[in-house]
């Protein structure tokens, strides 16, 4: 079938006015879950400390069987989903909706979009994991070097220095471009065939040129704070600009100036 079957005509813009404000929805009830959980007494879940020491998550961790690795990987998986449909979904809005249009005639409409946004969500999700293992790695090897825990604040510098100079990286724009042009991204890739699996596979291919000019802003929430939603809207403001407004791209250099300057003024602050 041809990658252009089922390009909807105008009328076909009636799908957009059932699952676009679904997907806003979505997104709202993801900042909603976040405000009360952060204002929750188990708040602390979302910064991504010991979440065993105490209260509830120490309980289920003595309760279930291999808790004290599972619990704090459902807990996190958990915050990091909500976080990413937070943050994220809102840069999706340009994918889905040149990809509503392109297959808007089809009886599974609905159903490919579910599939491109939860593919998406999966490339999000796999490099949330791969956090988690680095951060508890760091925990671990703070736990094991006092002298290097004293200096715990340089881990934060050092996050914050590398967003700020990944903002100058060729990579960061080629994954950016991506972003920019999905219309151009689907055509590449979309045959039509196999509807569900090239629509689950659609979105997390777009989903890792997400991740990859993403990444470093995204683990700015370790070095500040992951349970801030200040510096949530912050970030998602600043990645939904780069994404989804026509001058968004040369906001990259300038936030990666303001990044390493303030990485600088820490330095000289402690030093």
């Amino acid at each position: 079938m041809s990658r252009t079957a089922g390009l909807a005509p105008p009328g076909a813009s009636r799908h957009s006015r059932v699952f676009l404000p679904l997907l806003a929805g979505l997104v709202v009830l993801a900042w909603v879950a976040l405000w009360a959980w952060a204002r929750s007494p188990y708040g602390r879940y979302l910064e991504h400390g010991d979440w065993t020491a105490s209260g509830p998550a120490a309980l289920l961790c003595q309760a279930i069987p291999a808790g004290d690795v599972v619990v704090p990987v459902v807990l996190y998986a958990t915050a990091w989903i909500l976080m990413t449909a937070a943050m994220m979904l809102p840069t999706t809005l340009p994918l889905v909706n040149a990809f509503d249009r392109l297959t808007a005639q089809r009886p599974d409409h609905g159903r490919l979009l579910t599939l491109l946004l939860l593919g998406y969500m999966t490339a999000w999700g796999a490099f949330g994991l791969l956090a988690h293992a680095l951060h508890g790695a760091m925990l671990s090897l703070l736990a094991g070097v006092p002298a290097l825990a004293w200096h715990g604040w340089l881990i934060g510098v050092a996050i914050i220095a590398l967003a700020g100079a990944f903002q100058f990286s060729k990579l960061k724009y080629q994954c950016l471009e991506k972003c920019r042009t999905p219309l151009s991204f689907i055509m590449a890739r979309w045959r039509g065939q196999a509807q569900a699996w090239h629509a689950f596979a659609l979105g997390a291919q777009h989903g890792l040129f997400c991740v990859g000019c993403c990444w470093a802003l995204m683990l700015l929430m370790f070095g500040v704070g992951a349970g801030s939603l200040g510096w949530m809207l912050l970030l998602a403001a600043a990645m939904a600009i780069e994404k989804n407004v026509r001058w968004g791209r040369r906001l990259g250099k300038p936030l990666g100036v303001a990044l390493l300057s303030w990485a600088v003024v820490l330095v000289a602050t402690h030093a």
